[in-house]
């Protein structure tokens, strides 16, 4: 389905740790509409833990775009531990910067996509970010994403599949500075 809405009308918010009770329930409800196909996975069904999980970080960062008080999607993550990045098994050697921002989520419900707002919220999320590198996992099945990101300078590393039940993703990694 295609939709043509513009981008200008988007509010973007940016949140901490601190704000995740405050949040909590808009991330749960624009993945629900995001993913309203794929809610009977597994996988997806634990999206509550992954929510509660990354927010549980005291330097986890998010954005939420509004468009008149409306949330429209979300892109949030935190900083990596030094020495335990997704990426560091597929790059030999590190990089002399190896500090890491690790993307969990970036999301935008259907009647908002194809608007330019997946790429305003990564950057909002992004842009401030004083790590050197940006880490994120892609789900294969859907190539097209993938190709979204490359467009953005990440560049696929490797795969990696965190949890059983999950898919074998791509690693993508992005240099910020």
């Amino acid at each position: 389905m295609e939709y043509s809405l513009t981008t200008a009308t988007v509010e973007l918010r940016h949140y901490g740790h601190d704000d995740l009770p405050q949040i909590r329930q808009t991330l749960l409800d624009v993945h629900a509409d995001a993913y309203a196909d794929e809610m009977e996975d597994e996988f997806n069904q634990r999206f509550p833990w992954f929510v509660d999980h990354w927010g549980s970080h005291p330097e986890f960062s998010c954005v939420v775009g509004y468009d008149e008080g409306e949330p429209v999607g979300f892109a949030y993550g935190a900083p990596a531990s030094p020495g335990r990045e997704w990426w560091r098994e597929h790059m030999s050697p590190a990089p002399a910067n190896d500090s890491t921002f690790s993307v969990s989520e970036l999301m935008v419900r259907p009647k908002w996509r194809k608007t330019g707002t997946a790429e305003r919220l990564h950057t909002a999320l992004l842009e401030s970010r004083p790590e050197a590198l940006a880490v994120l996992l892609v789900d294969p099945a859907h190539p097209k994403v993938q190709d979204l990101y490359e467009t953005w300078d990440y560049r696929k590393v490797g795969n990696r599949q965190p949890f059983p039940d999950s898919p074998n993703f791509a690693v993508m990694v992005r240099e910020l500075r």
